[in-house]
């Protein structure tokens, strides 16, 4: 079976999320991912509670199909391994601050110098200029400033999602797809090139259909005042008897007929169901009012055979029994020496010639720091004397 990105080497020096995340769809399709940590515990999102063995569950899903490799880069002769690494390496991924990579002697000009054709991705939260490029910040950080959780949410209070937007739309995506972009340049341009990706600004182009509406009529967003934002009856999420809630996204004239039909609700099948105004309020209150009469199992039974757009919210355990998920493969079933059995998320791209794979579990730290030191030369007496240093 072929894989997409075989043959690609990557060095991964970032941490936590974003970074991983990249490097994980990276790895998912045949790229040699080597995670490069710290020997003083390395990401720190290994030990980030629960555990699954002796790693954390972040840890197990992120750095999958992944090598790893201990390397203090603050020591001469870590600098000397990294960049004997690098001579061999098509890509460098990075979550440092801006200056960070220079500062240890490891930056673009010098890894290119060593390798024309290296690559290297540095995702950061405001990119490598301007006047917050030195700021820490994190996800909710990145959304409030670029406007996005401005109008998140219900009428009172901006609402967080459940997910990182920012880190992994704005960056670990972003990365991804650029550092794709840059492989499939450098076959054409000959060399590799420097990749600056910053959250905020992916996140910010998340805006384009609130941006492209507030060029034309130049509202300025807010809380509850769109069809996408809880601003429209069809479009809106509703509490259930017993406590869970339905999602209605009946946009369309024909699922929102639909809908009224298998509710019983012809009445409520008029133009101005679709048309902004303080009617609004009162339709969602009579939806609500209905969703309230009957349980998530019922309205989920009644819904079954009404392709209207309207689904229940499940649970992350539901979610992992789901018949269409399982169908998908999003949810693998593993077995692990020593964590025994777990679930692991499947790919989500489905490439019919050079599909995705899970070919490895999460490695230990440094877990293949002898195998990827003795492929560049050096023995096992040499690292020896380099774990006695606290170099590996």
């Amino acid at each position: 079976m072929h894989a997409a990105f075989a043959g690609v080497k990557v060095l991964d020096l970032s941490r936590l999320l974003p970074g991983p995340f990249c490097s994980m769809l990276l790895a998912d399709f045949g790229a040699d991912v080597i995670k490069v940590e710290d020997p003083q515990g390395g990401d720190y999102i290994r030990w980030w509670p629960p555990l699954l063995g002796d790693n954390s569950g972040y840890h197990v899903v992120l750095n999958r199909n992944k090598r790893s490799l201990t390397l203090n880069l603050k020591k001469p002769e870590g600098k000397e391994i990294f960049k004997r690494l690098a001579a061999e390496a098509d890509v460098v991924l990075e979550g440092f601050r801006p200056g960070v990579m220079d500062r240890l002697g490891l930056g673009f000009a010098t890894l290119q110098a060593i390798n024309p054709r290296l690559i290297h991705c540095a995702i950061t939260g405001y990119g490598a200029d301007g006047p917050r490029a030195q700021r820490a910040g994190h996800d909710i950080n990145y959304l409030a400033l670029n406007g996005v959780l401005s109008y998140s949410g219900r009428q009172g209070s901006p609402t967080l999602s459940g997910v990182q937007i920012a880190d992994l739309g704005g960056g670990a995506l972003f990365a991804a797809f650029s550092i794709g972009a840059a492989l499939f340049a450098r076959e054409r341009l000959g060399r590799g090139q420097h990749i600056d990706i910053a959250m905020a600004d992916g996140a910010l182009s998340w805006h384009c259909l609130r941006w492209g509406k507030y060029l034309a009529d130049g509202v300025v967003p807010g809380l509850a005042d769109d069809f996408l934002n809880h601003a429209f009856a069809c479009y809106n999420l509703y509490e259930t008897r017993d406590g869970r809630h339905m999602s209605l996204g009946a946009l369309e004239p024909q699922f929102w007929s639909l809908f009224c039909r298998t509710v019983g609700r012809p009445d409520w099948d008029t133009p101005a169901y679709f048309e902004p105004g303080p009617h609004q309020q009162e339709l969602q209150r009579q939806v609500a009012d209905l969703f309230r009469g009957r349980s998530l199992a019922e309205w989920t039974e009644l819904f079954a055979d009404a392709d209207c757009c309207c689904e229940p919210v499940l649970h992350l355990d539901e979610v992992m029994r789901d018949a269409q998920v399982r169908q998908r493969q999003m949810v693998v079933d593993l077995v692990h020496a020593r964590w025994g059995a777990y679930q692991q998320l499947g790919v989500a791209p489905k490439l019919s010639l050079t599909p995705g794979t899970l070919r490895s579990h999460a490695p230990e730290l440094g877990e293949h720091t002898a195998e990827i030191l003795r492929a560049i030369g050096t023995d096992d007496a040499a690292q020896a004397s380099l774990r006695a240093a606290g170099v590996i």
